[in-house]
């Protein structure tokens, strides 16, 4: 089982709209060999990994693929589904897979969804290697492969706070493109995107963040605008820490004035030794120290999203029961660390104990008289945390009056996404009533409580904070033209960005000549590419897009966008694509072409070439309207599209005529401008780009005047 090539299709492609990894199988002896004649590696597999079980295949009903494996089926098929099983085992979730045999026998083209190339090329190898083994009847150890699978995950793949957000603005058609390999993402395109850093975005206020990590600012803030705060101030010793509690009166809080996530935060103090204890632990997780009164109740956070409340979870003291025989650090693994929603990787809701890296337990074990090998008395509760574990949610509970200040504190500091952390006895009343206070605000705050609570409904925190970047049906998307065929396309490409630019956008252009964003030429190498279009839709001063992609780039890398407005098929010679990729039918390549419409957004518009049958077949495929354009305009499919009420752009006469139906408007006679000395080709591009022109709403006097203002060189040019 040799790979010889391995191809990541990181936008839509031949295959799925989606990222996948496309490998190159050569099977060689294998072909021989399907799974029933290999003795126990039906066995052999599915013991390995049971969970196949699940995997529906072509057969549509779970064990399906198992059926296959016991009837007989080839290596690249069980490729597949060996890998994309082990991506779902390490946490990245993948349910597509396609495995197909080439024109050459014993090689096969094997794609797999691949929401991380990393990942789904490391699965990829782990799955070859996996199979291997259970034909030859050889030893292998699924777990520590799935473990470092799982760690990959962990390390390169979108955090869930994120990954919410981002699966939030797919839901509603809001395209996302990863910036770096951490948690910052473009949503949307150019000049209508904005930009998210977990639960941060570009309307996040720089001061107002500030602002929030200043404990003590933020609270005489609060306080000079009426929302109540605990009394406190700023300490510089032990001894000044005491002294501010005697002040205040007992008992107190200790906690650092730029902590976060209740780091170094010690509640309930009442006597000096409590407190300059906690002015050490609190000292070591911020610059300066607060102290400031104590409020009875428990610890809640409110998600406050563009001043709406989108989610509420409350925090629970952590304790446990002595038996009379064991050590509080065996009670703790024993009592506490076996609850299944405790675990240390992020998507648990609740954090496991270790009491010798947790210095706040430490302090609330020593200030009951015991340490972490001391065995209490029998029916002893020993307080092990009093805060730290905000994930029940009570969204549904919250006091109208309790949601105003909370989104008020959220306006006073300048936060569009915030983290209001108050303490109540009870969050259905007002905070009045039982002397409860706003004790923190926090910028970028933590979404998983409420994605995945301890207890209580998850929150769509994500879809709250799409909603507030994207207001109403706004799609973040620019208008994008897509262009693809065999002949033409940088021509064409070049007229409609014309026209978009004397229509008023900034255009962004990438096509096989060079990437340009109006007139400015920076790049003059062939840009048909992926990368090419990507930049150009990652520019905020672009507010339309034209892309050109060659059928070599579809094959090799993907469409550089996930959907378009505009999709335009040039032409098509079937013959010039054949022999790479394994390319050597007019289906095959007809099927790459399918792409360009494939992806025509549901209001957008194909505009296809009406003269050459296999392009116009294409039709049926698009989402949107199709819209032909021909030099020979008496063709009986165009008739009969213009009877349904369709749109074309016909050659008539000597005049290029604008169709709908039975209404026709003359664009122009084509011996009044320079497209009347272009040959049959070059006239071809001339009304694709005309026709594009109209399915955008560009007006037929603009495009009366941008033709007919050409230069020779810009119409002519091959």
């Amino acid at each position: 089982m040799e790979f010889l090539k391995i191809l990541p299709l990181r936008g839509p492609n031949i295959w799925t709209y989606r990222p996948v990894l496309e490998v190159w199988l050569d099977i060689g002896a294998l072909e021989d060999s399907p799974s029933n004649t290999i003795p126990g590696f039906y066995e052999r597999l599915t013991k390995w990994l049971p969970t196949l079980a699940e995997h529906r295949c072509g057969i549509g009903e779970r064990g399906g693929f198992l059926q296959r494996l016991r009837e007989g089926t080839w290596p690249g098929h069980i490729l597949e589904h060996v890998t994309i099983e082990l991506q779902n085992l390490s946490g990245m979730q993948s349910g597509f897979g396609k495995a197909r045999e080439t024109s050459v026998r014993g090689i096969y083209k094997v794609v797999v969804r691949s929401r991380n190339e990393a990942v789904s090329r490391a699965a990829l190898h782990d799955a070859r290697e996996l199979i291997i083994a259970a034909m030859n009847d050889k030893p292998y150890d699924v777990a520590p492969v799935v473990a470092r699978l799982n760690e990959m995950v962990d390390a390169l793949c979108l955090g869930p706070s994120t990954a919410c957000i981002v699966d939030a603005a797919t839901d509603r058609g809001i395209p996302s493109i990863r910036l770096t390999e951490g948690n910052l993402v473009q949503l949307g395109y150019g000049a209508r995107q904005h930009r998210i850093w977990t639960a941060e975005t570009d309307q996040t206020s720089a001061i107002g963040e500030s602002i929030s990590r200043d404990k003590d600012l933020t609270k005489s803030l609060l306080q000079a605008c009426g929302v109540p705060v605990p009394e406190g101030r700023i300490v510089d010793s032990p001894g000044d820490a005491w002294e501010a509690a005697e002040e205040i009166g007992l008992p107190v809080v200790v906690k650092p004035s730029d902590g976060n996530h209740g780091r170094g935060v010690s509640t309930d103090l009442m006597t000096r030794e409590e407190v300059e204890a906690a002015f050490k632990l609190a000292e070591s997780e911020g610059s300066e120290v607060i102290v400031e009164r104590f409020v009875r109740g428990n610890e809640h956070r409110l998600l406050v999203v563009g001043g709406r409340l989108a989610a509420a979870a409350r925090g629970e003291s952590v304790s446990l029961i002595a038996d009379g025989l064991s050590s509080i650090r065996k009670l703790i693994d024993e009592q506490i660390n076996t609850d299944p929603r405790r675990g240390e990787a992020e998507e648990f809701p609740l954090d496991v104990v270790s009491i010798d890296t947790n210095p706040a337990a430490q302090f609330e074990i020593t200030r009951q008289g015991y340490n972490a090998d001391s065995i209490p008395p029998q029916g002893a509760q020993v307080l092990i945390q009093r805060n730290g574990n905000v994930a029940f949610d009570v969204t549904d509970l919250v006091h109208p009056d309790v949601v105003q200040t909370a989104t008020l504190a959220a306006r006073i500091i300048g936060l569009d996404i915030a983290g209001i952390d108050l303490v109540a006895e009870d969050i259905s009343r007002p905070l009045a009533e039982q002397g409860g206070a706003i004790v923190e605000i926090n910028a970028g705050p933590g979404l998983l409580m409420h994605l995945k609570p301890a207890s209580g409904e998850p929150r769509p925190v994500g879809r709250a904070i799409v909603d507030s970047l994207f207001s109403g049906n706004e799609s973040g998307r620019i208008p994008v033209v897509g262009i693809c065929g065999t002949h033409g396309k940088a021509q064409v490409a070049r007229i409609v960005a014309r026209l978009l630019k004397l229509a008023g956008f900034h255009v962004g252009l990438a096509s096989s000549e060079g990437l340009s964003f109006d007139k400015r030429v920076v790049d003059k190498r062939d840009s048909a590419t992926w990368a090419a279009a990507q930049k150009v839709l990652l520019n905020r001063s672009v507010d339309a897009a034209v892309i050109e992609n060659s059928i070599e780039t579809i094959l090799s890398e993907g469409l550089g966008y996930d959907r378009c407005q505009i999709g335009i098929v040039t032409n098509l010679e079937p013959v010039c694509h054949f022999g790479e990729y394994y390319i050597e039918t007019d289906e095959q390549v007809c099927n790459v072409l399918r792409t360009q419409v494939d992806v025509v957004l549901s209001d957008g518009v194909a505009v296809l070439n009406g003269s050459d049958p296999l392009v116009a077949g294409l039709a049926q495929y698009c989402d949107g309207e199709v819209m032909f354009f021909a030099v020979q305009g008496e063709l009986p499919a165009l008739a009969q599209h213009l009877e349904a009420g369709g749109r074309a752009v016909l050659v008539r006469d000597g005049q290029i005529v604008l169709c709908q139906g039975e209404k026709e408007v003359v664009l122009f006679k084509l011996a009044a401008v320079p497209v009347g000395q272009c040959n049959q080709s070059q006239l071809e591009n001339v009304l694709a780009a005309v026709a594009a022109a109209w399915a955008l709403g560009i007006s037929p006097d603009l495009v009366r005047a941008g033709i007919a203002t050409f230069e020779m060189a810009d119409v002519l040019v091959k």
